[in-house]
């Protein structure tokens, strides 16, 4: 292994961190408007207002390793998908305002605002990922130049925004078993009914994505004919998603946000599986894609880099383990609370 594939698979460690940890923060917004009571609503704020913010660290870290390790592709992705980004950026932002101002006042039609506000950009930020990861499995139209020579609204194709509604579906569901965890009683009941609505709309989305990747997506199975261990990633990718009712129904909710976390770091390791070693595949000629060599750095760089992930990652992985341990159990609602 070098330098080079090294910065691959690390960038894909932080992006299936990003997904798994923000990934159930998401579905918590795009749940919101589900609870009708105000205390309910406050309760799901507050599941994930402590951890919200640093969930959303591994997305810039993921960004800013991109760009110190594959500077090239780096600028024709951001170049790219700008206005995508800055709806995205947009959305992030208001989300992470309607959480703070919220409380602010007690007023019905101020809380009611910043609660669909709070819905509603927690939906796009995620449907925004999901289309961004459709176009990465479909490949984009990169001339000789390395550059990206598209608009914006050729990036909604059919299925990019079936991949996008996936993923909204995969995150709500993400978030209902978390919530599910950090609720009792009535409140919880009815996070469970929001699971299993979830969970069967997903699941459609999941097979209706796989279907159509298999019979016109080819990009997503040329590595699968060299690397046949890989279809049993799929297979486990699929116990994973069953496993989850299972779990919820004998009364595991531990074992089954387990396994809705594994369930999305088995469909990151497949769009890795799937782009590798490419970072933007061209659509019109693949000679003319950005990949882990021809977009990279310089190997001190990377040798540099990798130094400092080594010192860095641990201590992340350490804020984050003991972020959660401080917050675990039932959400109780107190003075400071949103």
């Amino acid at each position: 292994m070098d330098l080079n594939m090294l910065w691959f698979l690390l960038l894909g460690v932080l992006l299936m961190g990003y997904a798994i940890l923000d990934g159930f923060d998401l579905g918590v917004g795009i749940l919101h408007l589900c609870a009708r009571k105000d205390e309910d609503r406050r309760i799901l704020l507050n599941s994930i207002g402590p951890v919200w913010d640093g969930n959303e660290v591994w997305l810039l870290t993921f960004g800013g390793a991109l760009f110190a390790a594959f500077p090239n592709a780096y600028a024709t992705v951001f170049s790219g998908f700008y206005t995508a980004f800055m709806l995205l950026l947009f959305a992030l932002i208001f989300r992470a305002v309607s959480l703070e101002f919220r409380s602010k006042l007690e007023t019905p039609a101020w809380r009611s605002f910043w609660d669909v506000s709070f819905c509603v950009a927690s939906g796009v930020a995620t449907l925004l990922f999901g289309v961004a990861v459709g176009n990465a499995m479909r490949g984009l139209p990169i001339g000789p130049d390395g550059e990206y020579h598209g608009r914006f609204l050729k990036l909604l194709h059919p299925y990019t925004v079936l991949v996008g509604l996936m993923v909204v579906a995969l995150f709500a569901m993400h978030g209902a078993v978390y919530l599910n965890l950090k609720t009792a009683g009535e409140l919880q009941q009815r996070v469970r009914n929001w699971f299993w609505k979830t969970f069967w709309v997903f699941v459609v989305l999941y097979v209706a994505v796989t279907v159509y990747t298999l019979l016109d997506v080819p990009l997503a199975t040329r590595n699968f004919r060299v690397q046949p261990w890989a279809w049993g990633v799929a297979v486990l990718n699929a116990f994973a998603i069953a496993n989850i009712p299972r779990a919820l129904c004998r009364n595991r909710p531990g074992y089954a946000f387990l396994s809705s976390c594994a369930t999305i770091a088995g469909l990151m390791f497949l769009l890795g599986i799937a782009l590798f070693p490419e970072l933007a595949h061209s659509s019109w000629n693949p000679a003319w894609s950005l990949d882990i060599y021809n977009a990279s750095s310089s190997p001190k760089t990377l040798a540099i880099m990798a130094v400092i992930a080594a010192i860095g990652m641990p201590v992340v992985l350490a804020y984050t383990g003991v972020i959660y341990w401080m917050f675990r159990g039932k959400v109780q609602l107190g003075k400071s609370s949103y």
